[in-house]
């Protein structure tokens, strides 16, 4: 499932490219008809991210988009190529360059149009966005006071927005702690010197457009851009050695998702 800093990448790009323009939508596999007919030929006023849900403003309208595992945007310019399978909603406008700009989407969880006030209701249920001005202390306020273990926290997005799989093994293993750990023995100085590491993490990916969580000195390769192998320390590393103690990498699944630990470097 796609993490927060790629909705970031997503909807800067979009705005970049359609914003302040008539955008022509429809939608090509017919679940999102009525609503493309709706918005279809008015100017999109901006498009914005929470953690993993996109909104996209057309006056009082918005194009609400959850991508979930198997949502896919595609974007190009020139003339789009001829609609095939089920593609969920097309958007089409001039470009900078009057040479024309398209994205298509396909196979999102949700693709819906809904007001100002019930996106005020999906903000209301996520936690703060490390990519958004936001207050890490509601999701710390939350953490210290659950029994529930802190792996299954990072991974709740009314807890914390925006952050997956890859997130938030990276993020424990770089602080040295258990994902076992129940969220009420997470000390506030650690809470705190994981949140400015995840803002700091997240932008990166956003720079770049992919996940890397490793340090130069801790890559096979140090220099020049991290190859797929060298780009984290736990996630999808099931038995090789732990960069930093030689352990093997452990796996188990965890709230759904196949979760990654050191249990040298993350002892309980």
């Amino acid at each position: 499932m796609p993490e927060g800093h790629t909705l970031f990448r997503l909807a800067r790009d979009q705005h970049r490219a359609f914003a302040g323009r008539e955008v022509h939508v429809t939608s090509p596999q017919g679940r999102f008809a009525s609503e493309a007919e709706l918005v279809d030929g008015r100017v999109l006023d901006e498009v914005t991210s929470w953690g993993k849900h996109l909104f996209a403003a057309f006056g009082p309208d918005v194009v609400h988009v959850h991508l979930g595992l198997y949502g896919k945007y595609t974007t190009g310019t020139g003339l789009p190529p001829e609609p095939r399978g089920a593609l969920r909603m097309r958007w089409e406008g001039p470009g900078d360059d009057g040479e024309g700009v398209w994205t298509d989407l396909r196979g999102a969880t949700a693709c819906e149009l809904i007001t100002d006030g019930e996106v005020q209701l999906i903000l209301d249920r996520l936690g703060p966005d490390p990519l958004r001005r936001s207050d890490p202390e509601k999701a710390y306020a939350r953490i210290s006071r659950s029994r529930v273990t802190i792996g299954a926290l990072l991974m709740d997005q009314a807890v914390l927005a925006g952050v997956g799989n890859v997130y938030r093994a990276e993020l424990l293993f770089r602080h040295h702690v258990s994902p076992f750990r129940p969220g009420k023995q997470l000390d506030h100085e650690t809470w705190t010197a994981m949140w400015a590491d995840l803002v700091t993490l997240m932008k990166a990916g956003v720079r770049s457009g992919r996940i890397v969580t490793t340090r130069p000195e801790d890559r096979t390769k140090k220099r020049g851009t991290p190859t797929r192998g060298d780009a984290s320390y736990v996630y999808r590393r099931t038995g090789q050695p732990c960069r930093w103690c030689g352990t093997p990498i452990a796996t188990e699944v965890m709230v759904g998702r196949n979760l990654f630990w050191c249990p040298t470097c993350q002892a309980v």
